[in-house]
């Protein structure tokens, strides 16, 4: 649904992308995960036709963005990193003035705005003014601005940002919620424990170089990580533990207070043969916890670990 080849962008000498190879596959979200100035954002506006490239080109759903950009446009919305509001307008007054500027037919657009605003979860919203909602209301409304003419690939750049926990869980459920629907979704942040939990693959770019791009588990198998499992039974802690130990995958077994830790060898998830060894042996498992690779980690040792 995405794909970019060959991508390079300089801004006079200044090499903000270096070669860029993506690809991101239809209903997949994919997080975008880098530094400030890595270059970023400078993809994602040259995505939304916003940016020409220096050469090299990118693809949504098979069409040259450099060439077709106002076939793209239909097909994608952005939300950039910051985006103003307009003071004087009420919710639904500020979707309709886009809406209109999406070319949707009057007679269309109350019911496309009713939609919008409850995707969103700001139906009690619609008569509020711009200016005096939260910081979160106002990335919902830009969520639903985005959503206005049903485009089939949203480009989001730091749609959590200046958020506070709350907000960012919801906006988070959200894009959850849009990527169930059929949308293919680019999200950058610099939370990067909650792209983890919520993308199908990431890519980590550095100095306009793409670092990484894969599955959290392609990010494990690259940095030799060993998978491990928190393990809670019913009965005998140390039988449990003994049983474990002897597996030729297992390289450690670790005692705790009241579970064991369980570390494989080759990196690789195997909840199931723990299970299966353990339900053989008729020791109830309780809790089979794994313990996963955090994106900071994974950041931090497959860059500089500079954050400018």
């Amino acid at each position: 649904m995405i794909e970019t080849r060959g991508l390079t962008k300089y801004y006079g000498s200044l090499a903000a992308l270096v070669d860029l190879d993506l690809k991101i596959e239809e209903g997949d979200i994919f997080g975008f995960i880098g530094p400030n100035g890595a270059g970023k954002t400078t993809t994602m506006r040259i995505l939304a036709t916003l940016l020409e490239p220096t050469r090299g080109s990118a693809f949504i759903n098979g069409m040259d963005v450099s060439k077709r950009g106002r076939e793209v446009r239909k097909m994608v919305g952005y939300m950039p990193d910051f985006m103003g509001v307009y003071d004087d307008l009420k919710v639904f007054e500020y979707l309709e003035f886009f809406a209109a500027a999406f070319g949707l037919p009057r007679s269309r657009r109350k019911s496309v705005i009713t939609d919008v605003l409850e995707l969103t979860d700001l139906t009690v919203k619609r008569a509020s003014p711009v200016d005096g909602l939260s910081r979160g209301m106002q990335q919902r409304l830009q969520l639903a601005r985005v959503l206005i003419h049903d485009p089939k690939v949203l480009i989001l750049d730091e749609p959590a940002s200046g958020l506070d926990p709350r907000a960012r869980i919801e906006i988070r459920e959200l894009l959850v919620e849009l990527k169930h629907m059929g949308k293919t979704i680019m999200t950058s942040s610099h939370i990067l424990s909650e792209l983890e939990e919520m993308c199908d693959h990431v890519g980590i770019i550095e100095q306009g170089q793409l670092v990484f791009s894969g599955t959290m588990d392609e990010i494990r198998k690259r940095m030799g990580l060993s998978a491990r499992f928190h393990v809670h039974v019913g009965g005998d802690l140390q039988r449990a533990a003994d049983l474990l130990g002897a597996l030729p995958e297992v390289r450690d077994v670790e005692r705790m207070d009241d579970h064991v830790a369980v570390t494989f060898r080759d990196g690789q998830p195997s909840d199931g043969l723990i299970a299966r060894t353990l339900v053989h042996a008729g020791i109830d498992l309780i809790a089979l916890i794994p313990e996963q690779l955090k994106l900071d980690d994974a950041f931090l040792q497959l860059t500089q670990g500079i954050v400018h």
